[in-house]
Order: C-alpha cells, then structure tokens, then sequence
C-alpha cells in the first residue's frame, strides 16, 4: 500500500542517514582495532556473554564505554542486521590531555581547560564547546561515560567548533584533576552555589575550568578538589549559565 511504501522509505532513510553507526560482532571488532574513534559501543542485554567478551575486552583496552541496552534500542538505531552490536563512531579525534598539555606548554602559552562533568544534553554540550573555543580555551576534556553523544546536532549547537578546539576524554576525571593540579594547573569549579564571581580568578594563570551535571551539578569528590569555586554573575530572572 501507499502508507507501506512511504513507511519503507522513511526507515531506509533514517537507516542510510546514520554515517555514525557501525553495527555487527566483526565490523565493531575491526573498528576498534583500528583506531577508529568510538564513543560508546552498545550491546544486547539478552545476548550471551562469551558473544560479547571479545567486543567488551577490546573497548575496554581502548578506553572505550560499553553499554547493555535492550534489543529495541538497537533495531532502532539502524534496522540491518547488527548481531546486538551498534557502535557509535565520533566526527572528531579524541586526544589524551597528557599527550596535549605538554604541548601547550612548549608554545609558551598558558593553557586554559575546560572540563565537563556529566553533561548530557547535546544542545549545552555544543553550546560549551562553542564558548569554550571563542574564549580560546586549549582543549575541552569529557568523561568517557556519562557524556553527551558528538554527533551532528552537536556540530551544529556549537557552530561548528567541535572541529576547532581538541577534545581529550578521561576514563577518570578525578585522576585527570589530579593530573592537571601536579602539571601547575589551578583548578576552577564553575557553580552557582557559590558567591564568589568568576571575575576575580586569575587566568593569567595555567587554568582549568570545572563545569557541572545540569541536573546536580560538579560531583561532590570533584569539587573537594578544586582551588576554588566561582559563580558567573546573573543580572536577569534566569537561575543558571
């Protein structure tokens, strides 16, 4: 019938637009193992566990995050045969902020960083990175779960940018803090619980910027260890930025 017809035609088209889905046990296997950039790689919840060791060994050996979902998610992500594996594959290279700090460093520069903690919603995730690159931070470090998906409609939130300023993701934020604090950085959390405003940082310093969940904010064990906390001051009726 007609409605049939338009039916097939809409599914092939949402299946051939998703450039950023890798999908079945050998193709995800060989994605990894060649360097590919992964975001996440999801996997069958019901599927048995000795099919998927190999595909979790690998992600986990490359600091890549893996996730049990339910068959559904993954018919609904591409509608070919994807053997209950679908990974999701990043329009951008991750860097290391121990392989790129050094490097700031050298140009004699002082480094300005921006990490984020749990930000989900990929419209503010664009809009941070948009933000980030125009007020010239170096680099933007993202958790490897927990984070928003880089895909198209974070390109487009962030103008852009996402191409313009290195991203570095971090199996271990709290570890990375850590890092960053021994390399001389002083390290900023952004909230609006605190009174203190942004503008009496010192950012002729090495720096690195904290921004939190838009649910709850910097984790708790994050913002303990922090040198400061700082609010951007709000003249209108809206409650954060």
């Amino acid at each position: 019938s007609r409605f049939q017809y338009r039916s097939i035609r809409n599914s092939e088209l949402y299946v051939n637009k998703r450039t950023d889905i890798i999908f079945g046990i050998h193709p995800v296997l060989e994605a990894i193992k060649s360097g590919k950039d992964i975001q996440k790689v999801l996997l069958n919840r019901e599927a048995r566990a000795e099919e998927m060791r190999e595909i979790r060994a690998l992600a986990a050996q490359h600091g890549i995050a893996f996730q049990f979902v339910p068959l559904e998610k993954l018919n609904r992500l591409t509608g070919k045969n994807h053997q209950g594996v679908v990974a999701i594959s990043s329009p951008v290279t991750f860097q290391t902020v121990e392989h790129l700090l050094p490097q700031i460093f050298e140009k004699g520069v002082v480094p300005l960083v921006i990490l984020l903690d749990r930000i989900t919603d990929v419209m503010n995730f664009g809009a941070i990175i948009r933000s980030a690159e125009c007020a010239g931070a170096h680099t933007v470090i993202v958790p490897d779960k927990n984070t928003a998906q880089i895909n198209s409609d974070a390109v487009k939130s962030s103008s852009g940018a996402l191409f313009n300023i290195p991203l570095c993701r971090s199996v271990n934020l709290a570890s990375t803090i850590a890092y960053l604090k021994q390399s001389g950085l002083q390290i900023i959390a952004c909230t609006e619980k605190s009174e203190r405003p942004i503008y009496e940082i010192d950012f002729s310093l090495p720096t690195a910027i904290v921004v939190g969940s838009e649910e709850d904010g910097i984790t708790k064990g994050l913002l303990e260890m922090c040198d400061a906390a700082v609010r951007i001051p709000m003249q209108g009726k809206t409650a954060s930025l």
